[in-house]
């Protein structure tokens, strides 16, 4: 239980599975040849060429995007947030 006398004691983690390095590459591999793949599809430059029938409208103010982008999700996350805490019906557990 104490193990050997001078000694440090055996570490008391155990790990459920381990990576060894060669899955770790290959699997990095994997990841950074689909980022780069998605990267090289998806140019931008496709995107300067109009489309027949292409219509953008008009473009956002600064305060239109900062509403849209910014303060609607925020106010999005505080009304849920507050739903969340004012419908919860478990009882408050006091621990002493």
């Amino acid at each position: 239980m104490y193990g050997t006398p001078g000694r440090a004691a055996a570490p008391r983690v155990r790990y459920v599975g381990t990576v060894d390095k060669k899955n770790a590459l290959r699997a990095g591999a994997v990841m950074a040849g689909t980022t780069l793949m998605m990267l090289l599809m998806s140019s931008p430059v496709l995107a300067a060429n109009r489309d027949d029938g292409d219509d953008p409208g008009p473009g956002l103010t600064v305060v239109e995007t900062l509403g849209l982008y910014v303060l609607t999700p925020l106010a999005a996350f505080a009304v849920i947030t507050g739903l969340v805490m004012v419908l919860d019906k478990s009882k408050k557990q006091h621990r002493v």
